[in-house]
């Protein structure tokens, strides 16, 4: 065996996004200073977490971490994919966390992806499952992923701060790789879906978000369907709240989000609610900034919202060496790391045309070639 030479990056900034590439593209990287001057210094929970699944899905993976937490040492492995897997999220960050790399790292798996993620379901921070379920899984489908086997069912819902929630998530393999796309036309809005739910509160607050965001949408456009998904029992996990997903389907067969979530926040006592429940945002705000929210993505343009445009150029970067043309709206932060990580791992460059009338980007790339090696040759 030959020595392994690592990679070398510092902070805690992209720690997801770092890891995802380092195992896709079978490159080591050893992380120092992380947060080596906060208060709390070394990894978080989440973070951690998230190295014990990549260690479930993946076979000879090595994770050494310092007694401080400033460093970590990844040697990548084979991703192996399996069924009838099981991962505890946590609460320090929702299953929306895991998520976005868990797929993409499934798709390139040994064999197929059954996982059932426990957690938190819904919060403000990550996109919620809805939003996976109604955006993120028909994006993957437009660059060739198989539609049979891709599935996130919500077995039951939970927020912060002590969650509670269960989902099941199925990613079926890339026969080989995925297909380079021309996508730059976004198309007009043709329709709004989207759900509300509600976890050990009143059905009253789905009905009043759902009331106060047609309110702002129903003027410009008729045909705006919100469904209702209140928990109870069981399916309600262990802490209250509400929240909304919003999507806007255009002509051209493009999904725009919005999401948001309310709940109390982690690390309160159940003493501390009764105290602090009148702090909460009223699910009428709710409703108005979430619809909002909406109309600001539709307007930035783009063939995806501003959260997904990471999981966009990642997946431009993973397509055969054929070029790959999309459009996005102002790039978002999220989005501009994602592409000097890709830039670093998969020595994937993407030229920028803006377009100052529309005020969209489009970006064009030649994909790096990325096959699935890991499957199994029948």
């Amino acid at each position: 065996m030959g020595k392994v030479s690592y990679m070398k990056l510092k902070g805690s900034q992209n720690l997801r996004l770092r890891l995802l590439l380092a195992t896709l593209s079978s490159k080591s990287i050893v992380i120092e200073d992380i947060r080596s001057e906060a208060t709390w210094p070394g990894l978080r929970p989440h973070e951690v977490s998230f190295l014990r699944l990549l260690e479930k899905i993946c076979d000879d993976c090595v994770v050494e971490i310092n007694e401080t937490g400033t460093k970590l040492k990844y040697k990548p492995g084979i991703i192996m994919g399996g069924r009838h897997l099981v991962h505890d999220c946590g609460v320090s960050r929702s299953i929306g966390y895991f998520l976005e790399p868990l797929i993409v790292l499934g798709m390139f798996g040994k064999k197929p992806l059954t996982i059932r993620l426990k957690g938190i379901t819904n919060d403000s921070k990550d996109p919620s499952i809805d939003t996976f379920r109604s955006t993120t899984l028909p994006i993957l489908k437009q660059f060739g992923v198989p539609a049979e086997g891709l599935d996130l069912k919500i077995e039951s819902r939970g927020v912060a701060p002590k969650g509670g929630g269960e989902v099941l998530l199925s990613v079926p393999m890339v026969p080989n790789s995925l297909k380079a796309i021309k996508w730059v036309d976004e198309g007009l809005v043709k329709r709004i879906r989207g759900v509300s739910f509600s976890t050990r509160v009143s059905v009253q607050f789905e009905n009043t978000m759902i009331h106060a965001a047609r309110g702002i949408l129903n003027p410009l456009l008729s045909d705006v369907h919100i469904f209702t998904d209140h928990k109870a029992g069981a399916q309600a996990g262990m802490s209250p709240g509400y929240g909304i997903s919003l999507v806007a389907e255009t002509t051209s067969g493009c999904v725009i989000s919005a999401d948001t979530t309310v709940s109390y926040a982690r690390g309160e006592d159940d003493a501390d609610l009764e105290d602090d429940r009148k702090d909460l945002i009223p699910a009428e705000e709710v409703g108005e900034q979430i619809a909002s929210a909406l109309l600001g993505e539709i307007k930035q343009g783009g063939v995806v919202d501003s959260t997904h445009q990471g999981l966009l150029f990642l997946l431009c970067a993973l397509c055969p060496k054929d070029v790959s043309e999309v459009r996005v709206g102002k790039l978002s932060p999220y989005g501009i790391e994602a592409l000097r990580h890709i830039r670093d791992f998969l020595d994937v460059k993407f030229v920028m045309k803006p377009d100052a009338s529309t005020g969209t980007v489009t970006m064009m790339c030649l994909g790096s070639g990325f096959q699935n090696l890991s499957r199994k040759v029948s």
